[in-house]
């Protein structure tokens, strides 16, 4: 990835301001990122897929840096990311986009596809599959699995807390999140405090020389400069709109996804097993009625999509050249 980062730009749609970064002509895909990334979380695949005759999109999403950052939580429902998809892309006088997402980026793209089924003709989804409306919100369930122990999404449910630890030490707290959630991560068994009181890093350490082999120093440097501009609190207000989602997307219990898709995950990504005895990547092609397959890349972990570029990079290959 050395020296070839793009040239970052701003695009205005429908009065909200977007950054991101381009390259390539032909039919739209766009790379949408989730926490705590950036547009530049894809730089591994936007020269890939542009080489293959695409335009290839990658933004920063609403409460990232440089991009619309409304402070209520009632702005961070995923309804408002949806439509932020669709305003970008018709900002780009395209008919309809390939959407590839990653964690957060995921549902959004999910949910994007699935009520709109005419601007969406793919979708890829890494690390979180298409899940419909549960019985309860997610944000109830997580507080009802691990209402004795510490876990993430109930932590960021807080308001104030969790940026105030997050932003002390931005450089610390990005690398302990990625080492937390990667395969070294998984080798070195490193996990959070279980204790409920703790905060986030509690107990996570920094990786072994302050580095992690896949992770690329010039990314890093971006990001931090990313987070020092933009603080944590719009990115953590996706958390915490979690039940607002619930209230509001109820069409969410009987919807599929009927475009072509896949599903990525990496072998020992957390997020698999964030329900006890449950595998949530093992059917992942569920609501999914073009369903083309699941891929669980061994040895990564949760950031497959810089982990496991090579391996990636092929599996959307296959899929999207089939599109064409």
């Amino acid at each position: 990835m050395e020296n070839f980062f793009l040239k970052e730009k701003i695009l205005k749609a429908n009065n909200k301001n977007f950054k991101y970064i381009e390259k390539g002509e032909g039919n739209l895909v766009l790379l949408v990122h989730g926490w705590p990334e950036s547009c530049h979380s894809w730089l591994n695949q936007i020269f890939f897929i542009s080489n293959l005759g695409f335009k290839v999109v990658a933004i920063n999403v609403r409460g990232y840096a440089d991009s619309y950052s409304p402070h209520s939580i009632q702005s961070y429902k995923l309804k408002f990311f949806m439509e932020d998809i669709i305003d970008i892309i018709n900002y780009f006088n395209k008919e309809n986009a390939i959407l590839i997402g990653h964690d957060w980026g995921a549902p959004i793209c999910w949910t994007t596809a699935a009520y709109y089924k005419k601007k969406i003709t793919a979708v890829i989804g890494l690390s979180v599959p298409f899940t419909r409306r549960g019985k309860i919100s997610s944000t109830r369930l997580w507080q009802k699995l691990y209402k004795n122990i510490f876990f993430y999404q109930n932590y960021f449910q807080y308001q104030n807390i969790p940026e105030k630890e997050l932003e002390k030490n931005i450089s610390e707290t990005l690398l302990k999140i990625f080492y937390w959630c990667s395969e070294e991560g998984f080798q070195d068994k490193i996990k959070s405090d279980t204790n409920l009181n703790s905060g986030l890093l509690d107990g996570i350490p920094l990786p072994k020389k302050n580095r992690l082999r896949w992770l690329n120093a010039d990314f890093l440097q971006k990001l931090i400069k990313d987070f020092e501009k933009s603080g944590f609190r719009g990115s953590l207000n996706r958390y915490r709109a979690q039940n607002l989602d619930w209230e509001e997307l109820t069409e969410l219990e009987h919807l599929n996804v009927s475009q072509p898709s896949i599903f990525i995950g990496g072998e020992h990504d957390p997020v698999r097993s964030f329900i006890k005895d449950y595998d949530a990547f093992k059917n992942a092609g569920k609501y999914c009625n073009n369903f083309k397959g699941s891929f669980i890349i061994k040895d990564s972990g949760h950031w497959v999509q810089q982990e496991r570029p090579n391996e990636v990079n092929d599996i959307i290959g296959n899929f999207i050249k089939k599109l064409i």
